[in-house]
């Protein structure tokens, strides 16, 4: 029995053309390796790789869109599952800087009801950039970007073709986009970055102006329902309510906006619906924060002082919604009103300390 998975690896040179595609038979199905370059006078040749798992025959079949926020760490299958019924079958699509080809044999092989599974290592502008490489991404009828180092993607990823084509597959194909931990961070409109380095809570709450605490607003990734929100990962496990916190003080002060954030513990995933409705699948729990009022910013958010957000305690309002295997716990992104088994919280920082109510 011939495996599924075929390696497809392309050497990418600059300027003129030459696509050498073989054709051959795997497990009974079409798949294509070879080689495809572009002659470069200098003689450099940064590599494409590809991993592709089953047929690599292009499908069509009716889609619905939705967004898959992933908290990290062990992954969610009943999200994967989401995503899948959402593609209609069809082609789905791994992008990542670093790693190699793991999603394969999980999304094709152990959950299956895909036409195909294909990972492809974006870790260069050039690559990015590549036309060939953006055609896969518009090809897909379910997206999904790795973890990793969220600084990368940035760099690798914004300006790029394979940022027009994950917008495209989000805002009119209508296919559902997903990603964890660094491959979440930058699906809200407004993220961490990373530029200069993660940042703890304790330096953001020492420092809200700290050369580490990067964000980026309204340029890079457009999926829908998340708007004037970013979102955060690993939260419970790595302590990071005092960073997001943080995070929503810098977009009140820098943008003079509401701000949003959607917080995902690990082995959880918020699935949002076309609808706005977000359901929470996993073992761990989402908190869905915003602050409390309107003219109730930070009383403190300054270079090098304290974080101050009182409010009378009140500063944040937040949503704790526990996950479930089904995704029964609700939220509804809309109009930021609680759903099914929602938990209401107060976070507040007083002097540099996080609190919360009750």
């Amino acid at each position: 029995m011939i495996s599924s998975l075929t390696i497809s690896v392309y050497t990418v040179h600059l300027f003129a053309l030459l696509v050498a595609l073989l054709p051959v038979s795997v497990s009974g199905k079409q798949a294509h390796s070879g080689t495809v370059v572009y002659a470069d006078t200098l003689g450099r040749a940064p590599r494409l790789t590809t991993w592709l798992t089953g047929d690599s025959t292009d499908v069509q079949p009716k889609t619905t869109g939705g967004t898959v926020l992933m908290g990290g760490s062990k992954d969610v299958d009943a999200a994967f599952r989401w995503m899948i019924q959402k593609s209609g079958g069809g082609d789905f699509v791994v992008i990542r800087s670093s790693g190699s080809n793991g999603y394969n044999d999980y999304i094709y092989t152990q959950l299956g009801g895909v036409n195909s599974v294909e990972t492809i290592m974006i870790n260069s502008r050039m690559l990015a950039d590549d036309p060939i490489v953006a055609q896969k991404i518009r090809n897909a009828e379910a997206l999904f970007i790795a973890g990793g180092d969220q600084a990368n993607y940035v760099n690798f990823w914004k300006g790029t073709k394979v940022q027009e084509a994950i917008n495209y597959l989000g805002n009119i194909k209508h296919v559902p986009v997903g990603g964890t931990s660094a491959g979440c961070a930058i699906l809200s409109e407004i993220y961490f970055s990373a530029l200069n380095g993660t940042v703890t809570s304790a330096e953001a709450l020492a420092n809200p102006f700290s050369q580490s605490l990067t964000l980026g607003r309204n340029d890079f990734l457009h999926m829908p329902m998340l708007q004037n929100t970013i979102t955060d990962m690993h939260f419970d496990e790595r302590d990071r309510r005092g960073r997001l916190i943080t995070f929503l003080a810098r977009m009140n002060m820098d943008w003079h906006i509401k701000p949003r954030g959607i917080a995902v513990n690990e082995r959880t995933a918020v699935c949002i619906e076309p609808d706005g409705t977000a359901r929470v699948m996993g073992a761990g729990v989402a908190y869905f924060v915003t602050q409390n009022k309107k003219n109730g910013g930070p009383e403190q958010c300054k270079p090098a002082q304290q974080m101050h957000w009182l409010r009378g305690q009140q500063a944040l309002n937040v949503q704790a919604v526990q996950g479930t295997a089904t995704g029964t716990g609700t939220f509804n992104l809309t109009n930021w009103t609680p759903g099914a088994g929602s938990i209401q919280q107060y976070w507040f920082v007083d002097k540099g300390v996080v609190g919360k109510k009750p």
